[in-house]
């Protein structure tokens, strides 16, 4: 049986400060993601080993596959297991500004310019009701970039959509520096986003 564990940070605690807090950062990672891993772990433990051959991505978009009784419990655990590590990998200490290359030509042909995305992710970021993510997707039936939210820990691997860029909206992600000023946590992240990795993944994709 496939067994997750709780991926490492390629950065310290600290590195993302003053953005993102050390005590913000420790608690989400050792406490809200392990819940995460353990949760799916534990589920995964539940039906055989059949169900769940390949790496969680692979599972959450074929969740039909998963025998009903843990079908949402996989999902949940899988999902969030999942966002959570993509999250920690698209932040860094050393933000670049704005993505270049082929994510930036797509960036500039579907939301006009970088500035309009941001907004536009921003505004989407914040409509969100209670808990959930604002993701920026390739969609790889229409071979494009888009903008989608998720509630809860879905992921878009689960409709078919390939994850680039992920913004966890969560309270634990931001209650304890910014309380209830959702808009401030969203404009702080813009400076810890790592476009070097979100652009490396983008073209992975389109090569």
């Amino acid at each position: 049986m496939v067994k997750y564990e709780l991926p490492r940070l390629p950065y310290a605690y600290d590195d993302l400060e003053p953005y993102i807090d050390k005590q913000t950062m420790e608690i989400h990672h050792q406490k809200h993601h392990q819940a995460y891993v353990d949760g799916l772990n534990k589920t995964l433990a539940k039906i055989s080993s059949e169900f769940h051959p390949q790496y969680i991505t692979s599972v959450l978009s074929d969740l039909n596959a998963i025998p009903e009784s843990v079908r949402s419990e996989v999902n949940f655990f899988g999902g969030g297991f999942e966002n959570h590590k993509l999250f920690w990998e698209t932040m860094t200490p050393k933000n670049d500004g704005s993505p270049g290359g082929k994510l930036g030509d797509s960036i500039d042909v579907y939301f006009a310019n970088f500035e309009n995305f941001k907004k536009e992710f921003s505004n989407k970021a914040l409509s969100i009701e209670g808990s959930g993510w604002c993701w920026l997707v390739f969609n790889q039936t229409f071979n494009k970039i888009e903008l989608i939210t998720t509630s809860n820990q879905d992921s878009p691997w689960s409709i078919r959509k390939i994850p680039l860029l992920g913004l966890d909206v969560w309270e634990h992600a931001y209650y304890l520096k910014y309380q209830n000023k959702r808009s401030d946590y969203i404009a702080a992240w813009w400076n810890v986003v790592n476009w070097n990795y979100v652009e490396n993944r983008f073209s992975e994709l389109t090569d």
